[in-house]
């Protein structure tokens, strides 16, 4: 069975770490973001079942990326998190395109009822499956093929293929990699990427078949859409 997948925005991460915890052990995988930036970043990458979303965010409050994800079209559920308790700030965050409003503080079994009733109202709308080239990636059924042929993945190879194919023909960078999909900036961490970009490139580019994971020499990966790119560094 695939895990439900959760975006938490949180800045405070004491916060978002305890929350995290109870999420993954109600049975959720579960991302953090720690700013609007982020949390953007991350929600228009990856397909969330469900976004639970801080009010109070440095920089830009949660509400901005509220209506910004509406306006990009991201239709997950998203449930509001905020102190603020006046009736014109509920209409105004439901106005902007959430979906439920919990002021704190709040019981964590709370949480989890309103988490749970909008998944319920939102189970019909599955994640479409992606297709660039010859590959498909269906996120519904985390299954991936190139042609006809079942490609068996890891998770940390599926997440990056998932990511090259959402901004197929862009460059993806180690740095937007690492944070994604290892959710760190860790020293050493361009050396473990590029062992899973060869593993997954041994994986979806066989030997007879038209390679389409290219290195873009000093600045990270793409996923050619239909023509072999510019010349790589295949490194």
């Amino acid at each position: 069975m695939v895990a439900i997948k959760i975006l938490l925005v949180e800045d405070d991460r004491k916060a978002a770490r305890l929350l995290a915890k109870g999420l993954k052990e109600e049975g959720f995988a579960v991302d953090v973001a720690h700013s609007v930036e982020e949390g953007e970043e991350q929600a228009c990458y990856m397909d969330y079942n469900l976004i639970v979303l801080d009010w109070l965010l440095p920089g830009k409050e949660g509400i901005v990326l509220c209506r910004e994800l509406r306006r990009r079209g991201i239709r997950a559920p998203i449930l509001m998190l905020t102190a603020r308790d006046a009736v014109s700030d509920r209409i105004a965050g439901l106005n902007t395109g959430a979906d439920d409003y919990l002021t704190k503080p709040f019981v964590f079994e709370e949480l989890m009822a309103r988490i749970r009733a909008l998944l319920r109202r939102s189970e019909p709308a599955q994640p479409g499956a992606l297709t660039v080239a010859d590959i498909t990636l269906d996120p519904g059924a985390h299954r991936v093929t190139r042609g006809s042929r079942p490609i068996v993945l890891t998770p940390k190879e599926y997440a990056i293929l998932e990511i090259l194919m959402r901004q197929a023909g862009q460059v993806v960078s180690r740095t937007s990699l690492a944070g994604q999909v290892w959710k760190t900036d860790l020293i050493g961490i361009d050396n473990l990427i590029d062992a899973h970009i060869s593993n997954l490139r041994r994986k979806i580019d066989p030997p007879d078949a038209r390679p389409l994971i290219e290195t873009v020499r000093s600045r990270g990966f793409r996923l050619v859409k239909d023509e072999p790119g510019a010349m790589t560094d295949e490194g």
